[in-house]
């Protein structure tokens, strides 16, 4: 595994490079789902400390295994409303916010948990119905909206690209939430700065867009 992250991380510089960015702008989230608890031990043993899980009770359980308190857990999964609760107690971070009544729910049990979440709003850039996230055209509405909701820190914007071969198609659908990104900044949310985008077979295209975050797991893990 120290050979694929050692790929990964050389991957990285040299698409930061290829941009005019510094690599260390780009934050790795390797992303855990499905693999067992000894291969994320391999992970924690070479230094990382942050992993991505898409079900709630997958989240659940890696917290009772890995007890350790300097190990924090995302979700980066869609998640159905009766799972809030789970997301409150357990992740450090949800990047799949995607509706308001997702926030309220959140909001109540953040309240009882005595936790703020930081997250991520997802948004539909891709043409593909089975995607999840808000519409483009609702995400400033959206924006506002949750500012009444104290527990929630929002930080950026996340998205999954088309699922293609065409290096264009997925190239716009980053392109297109870094433009959300500055549309948001440019309305008065300052704290929408982070992107959220780009996986182990197209992170480089992201990092050209301005990903400052991405999602990587069977370029790190192997195959599920």
């Amino acid at each position: 595994m120290q050979q694929q992250l050692q790929a990964i991380q050389q991957r990285i510089v040299h698409a930061c490079d290829q941009a005019g960015r510094d690599a260390s702008t780009v934050r790795l989230l390797p992303v855990s789902k499905t693999f067992s608890h000894d291969r994320v031990q391999q992970a924690i043993d070479l230094g990382l400390r942050r992993f991505g899980e898409s079900r709630a009770q997958d989240l659940r359980e890696r917290v009772s295994h890995f007890t350790r308190s300097d190990v924090d857990w995302v979700m980066i999964g869609h998640v159905q409303t009766n799972k809030a609760k789970e997301i409150a107690r357990y992740a450090s971070e949800l990047q799949s916010l995607d509706r308001l009544a997702l926030a309220q729910a959140l909001q109540q049990r953040l309240e009882l948990e005595q936790r703020t979440l930081t997250v991520f709003i997802q948004v539909k850039t891709a043409r593909e119905a089975t995607k999840s996230g808000l519409e483009p055209a609702e995400l400033l509405g959206f924006l506002t909206q949750i500012k009444s909701y104290d527990r929630l820190q929002p930080v950026g914007l996340m998205t999954m690209a088309t699922q293609t071969n065409d290096a264009n198609e997925v190239r716009r659908c980053f392109a297109q939430l870094r433009q959300l990104r500055d549309q948001a900044l440019a309305q008065g949310h300052a704290d929408i700065q982070r992107l959220s985008m780009g996986m182990s077979t197209d992170f480089e295209l992201a990092i050209a867009e301005g990903a400052t975050d991405i999602r990587v797991g069977s370029a790190l893990f192997g195959k599920r």
